[in-house]
């Protein structure tokens, strides 16, 4: 029998004036529309059924399977002293490369349900188990604190991390059920049959969410509402004390993987069971006897204290034990899962320690590299312990994820591709000027505009910009007269900073290469004058070759990092009161005093303060990239969709690296020594990412006899 629409012929009359006068409907007859499809329709200001589908190809730019050797380096000392070399035993396994992906997670999860990936995905058993800790809408929840030799700073979100976090929360609660409720429908989509998701969330949006999630799943795969409590932070006289925090359970289907876990239960010091089929235990501790039961839905875990090792200052950081109990219960040795939220790693730590597989994915370039960091210690803490680890490789959506920001399918044939981006050419340009600020000029080849008295050249959407277009530009410069000009671009080869600085700055003309932004295709951001280039640095670094042994010392880093007017700060600023700058490299302390006197200081003394992380690549050029992407633009599904194409990059193999954590916070300045089995001709990369969690990698020559 066909359904009917519950309304009468006057309802009906009145819902066709109001459309035709373009006028919103009144809910109840939305609701009524529905009335007889469902008890409950879960409705909000902007829900929609479509669910993102694009594939874009991964890049992978960062491969790690072997950290380093603890060698006893003296800290800073301009030459290497060796001390006992621990013998590390851990065994690599390289049955499955774990992801660490950097990029809007609903392209990424999109591009993990309908792409390539997928395949790499079943062939490991499926995807077993989600945990995810969304924002709690508590804020812009992107900032975090930089620790300096001269104190710490608080680095304020990204523009791309602050849009999103306004495209979450613009429109209240209604936006923000829009972004999760398209990315759990992906989530259902990624997870194996006997897959389980977790849900992490407070008294602010768990109700919601808990809505939300039977919408996608299905009330019957409810299994748990877990409630995490704890006894610090939330101390209040106007309410109770929030000591808690919700995480909510579901299943993919009816026989998801569960192992069940045990908990002391405490029995009292004097406490005799008489039941001779309940084990009692004691450990001594003054607790008391205890016996094991089945873990409860309430979970006593204690916050991050401040002087607990495992703290990162990361603002949303959950303990490693939170997240033990969550991988533990449901899923099993070697299998896969995953975090689409990682923010400081927790996840990806703590599978790896328990001999998981993982994919984890961020928006924030500084959770990312917060991640990075950690799950090289785990690396190293796991070989060291001769516990088996397993190599990760950190991807991106490269410059596929600006052809979509610009409109250009990926599933176009590349000959298209180049076709629909020639069209766009001007548009793109127009755009680029609009967000940098600079006027648009004529009669030109290759300049493209002029901020102040600067010329601007736009690089290319898709490529880096190369030497020998920076070479162009300069000619055209010379030719015209013009002494000063700006080149952005995505993407620069390697060694281009170098070759301005030494050749072609002392032939009159001044060049600066600026990197743009991903925010740029933000109209909002450009429209508001919120989008920051950046400047490309430059790092110097000295190799040491002794026969075929080979040292990198690192001799210097130079960045002209300028995101304030500091003089416009200053007149804004209220007496008795501090602000961070960041102008021309340098990172300045501004303080008002409460007569309105301002003093300046610079955190950033030298330039080894600006250096966070380095890492050495000793055979670059050894591994090429190769992507899959779509076959001549067909979207059927079979064996032959994709094909595998070398990029024309190389994936950065890190081999070696120093960084600063809260343990450490002195970095090394020169490698380990490594020996090469032959001579010959060697290119070696070094990747350095600044306390701003921006990358500079620099590539040199050696010969080796």
């Amino acid at each position: 029998m066909d359904e009917k629409i519950n309304l009468t012929e006057e309802e009906k009359q009145k819902i066709i004036e109001l459309i035709k006068n373009n006028q919103p409907l009144p809910k109840e007859y939305i609701y009524k529309l529905y009335k007889d499809q469902e008890d409950v329709f879960l409705f909000w200001n902007g829900r929609s059924e479509n669910v993102t589908n694009v594939v874009l190809p991964f890049h992978s730019i960062e491969y790690i399977d072997e950290p380093r050797k603890e060698e006893g380096l003296r800290i800073g000392s301009d030459d290497l002293q060796f001390g006992l070399d621990l013998e590390l035993k851990g065994k690599k396994q390289t049955d499955w490369t774990n992801k660490l992906i950097w990029g809007d997670n609903k392209l990424i999860l999109s591009s993990l349900v309908n792409g390539p990936l997928r395949e790499e995905i079943e062939k490991q058993g499926g995807l077993k188990l989600i945990y995810i800790d969304p924002p709690f809408a508590v804020g812009a929840d992107f900032s975090y604190e930089i620790k300096l030799p001269n104190g710490e700073i608080n680095k304020e979100p990204s523009i791309i991390e602050d849009i999103a976090y306004r495209d979450t929360w613009g429109r209240g609660i209604s936006s923000y059920l829009s972004m999760m409720y398209e990315r759990i429908k992906l989530m259902h989509q990624l997870l194996a049959q006997d897959g389980s998701i977790y849900v992490h969330s407070d008294y602010r949006t768990i109700h919601f969410l808990k809505i939300l999630l039977d919408d996608v799943f299905g009330n019957e795969y409810f299994r748990n509402e877990i409630i995490w409590i704890y006894k610090s932070g939330g101390a209040t006289d106007k309410y109770f004390s929030r000591k808690h925090q919700t995480i909510l359970f579901y299943s993919k289907g009816r026989n998801p993987i569960f192992k069940i876990q045990k908990e002391k239960s405490y029995m009292g010091e004097d406490y005799n069971t008489g039941n001779k089929n309940v084990v009692l235990y004691d450990d001594n501790d003054g607790k008391g006897k205890y016996t094991l039961v089945n873990t409860k839905d309430w979970w006593e875990i204690g916050m991050l204290a401040t002087s607990s090792k495992e703290r990162l200052n990361y603002p949303t950081q959950k303990p490693e034990a939170l997240l033990e109990r969550i991988i533990k219960a449901s899923s099993n040795e070697g299998n896969l899962v995953a975090d689409f939220f990682v923010g400081s790693g927790t996840t990806p730590a703590v599978a790896e320690k328990l001999g998981r597989k993982w994919i984890a994915c961020d928006l924030g370039r500084f959770a990312i590299h917060t991640t990075r960091k950690r799950m090289i210690e785990v690396q190293r803490q796991l070989k060291k312990e001769g516990r088996p680890y397993r190599p990760f490789e950190i991807l991106n959506l490269g410059k596929y994820e600006r052809q979509f920001f610009f409109g250009i399918s990926s599933d176009l044939p590349q000959d298209i591709q180049k076709k629909v981006l020639q069209k766009k050419q001007q548009k793109y340009i127009d755009l680029i000027l609009q967000g940098y600020k600079a006027e648009k000029v004529e009669g030109f080849k290759l300049l493209h505009g002029r901020k102040h008295n600067r010329y601007v050249h736009i690089g290319p959407l898709t490529v880096p910009i190369t030497k020998t277009l920076v070479e162009e530009v300069f000619e055209e410069c010379q030719k015209n007269l013009i002494t000063q000009v700006d080149i952005l671009g995505f993407e620069f080869e390697m060694g281009l900073v170098p070759f301005i600085k030494d050749e072609l700055k002392q032939k009159g003309v001044d060049l600066r290469l600026r990197y743009i932004p991903k925010e740029v295709f933000d109209q909002r951001a450009v429209e508001k004058g919120e989008v920051k280039f950046y400047d490309v640095s430059y790092l110097e670094a000295e190799p040491i070759i002794d026969g075929k042994t080979l040292k990198i010392k690192l001799k210097n880093f130079v960045t002209y990092y300028t995101q304030d007017d500091i003089e416009e700060l200053e007149k804004k600023m209220k007496n008795d009161s501090s602000k961070i700058a960041i102008e021309d490299g340098k990172i300045i302390k501004i303080t008002k005093s409460k007569e309105g006197i301002t003093t300046r200081e610079v955190l950033t003394k030298n330039w080894q303060d600006w250096i966070d992380y380095w890492a050495v690549d000793f055979n670059y050029e050894s591994k090429k990239e190769l992507i899959r992407i779509r076959k001549n633009g067909k979207n059927d599904k079979n064996e032959n969709e994709y094909e595998q194409v070398w990029t024309g990059n190389y994936i950065f193999e890190n081999e070696w690296q120093s960084f600063r954590t809260k343990k450490q916070p002195d970095l090394d300045l020169t490698t380990a020594p490594h020996t090469y089995e032959k001579p010959g001709r060697y290119k070696i990369a070094i990747k350095i990412v600044d306390i701003l969690g921006i990358d500079t990698t620099q590539v040199i020559e050696v010969k080796i006899d």
